[in-house]
């Protein structure tokens, strides 16, 4: 189990490397933080305290936070979904902190939660005394893709939006096929 000091040291040091600022609320920010714990204490990884996870540590890989989210929205917003990192000027208080849309994309939602047919969790369904699952195993398809422009490489579904490392855009990174032989 983590500490809140724990979770909170992480997302302050996460905040300043990249620039960034926590909630300037300081009750509003103990709540994320709060949140961000209980998320980590119940499934074993930090996911995102706005968004509710599955449970399953690869379904959930892309709002660990900070999410794959984080720094185009702030970038866009100035802050990220749930408001826990904001820009310089939504700290200071001379811009506005507003919602701003979702940018989880929702087939990820839905596989996350056995909506779609065609990639879907096995559930268990109760029928009667006995328990039926129904839903294809999932197959998930990773790939290695790098950045062109600082060679960062990452093994997932999709590119990040942002390169966490040079910043660049999602359009910098390439998919990395590896053959053996």
């Amino acid at each position: 189990m983590v500490t809140l000091e724990e979770v909170r040291k992480r997302a302050e040091s996460d905040a300043r490397t990249y620039g960034y600022y926590l909630h300037p609320d300081p009750k509003f920010l103990d709540d994320l933080i709060e949140g961000l714990k209980a998320n980590w204490d119940k499934y074993g990884y930090p996911s995102c305290p706005c968004r509710l996870a599955s449970g399953n540590f690869e379904l959930d890989r892309d709002i660990f936070c900070p999410c794959d989210y984080r720094d185009p929205d702030v970038l866009e917003f100035g802050c990220c979904y749930c408001s826990l990192y904001v820009r310089k000027d939504l700290y200071e208080g001379t811009t506005p902190i507003i919602p701003i849309p979702e940018r989880r994309p929702a087939e990820k939602v839905a596989r996350a939660y056995g909506g779609f047919t065609e990639v879907s969790v096995p559930i268990q369904v109760q029928e009667g005394s006995s328990t039926v699952v129904t839903g294809k195993p999932l197959m998930m398809k990773k790939k290695l893709w790098y950045c062109k422009q600082c060679g960062y490489v990452t093994f997932k579904e999709d590119p990040p939006y942002i390169c966490p490392i040079c910043k660049a855009k999602r359009e910098m990174f390439s998919e990395l096929n590896l053959s053996f032989g």
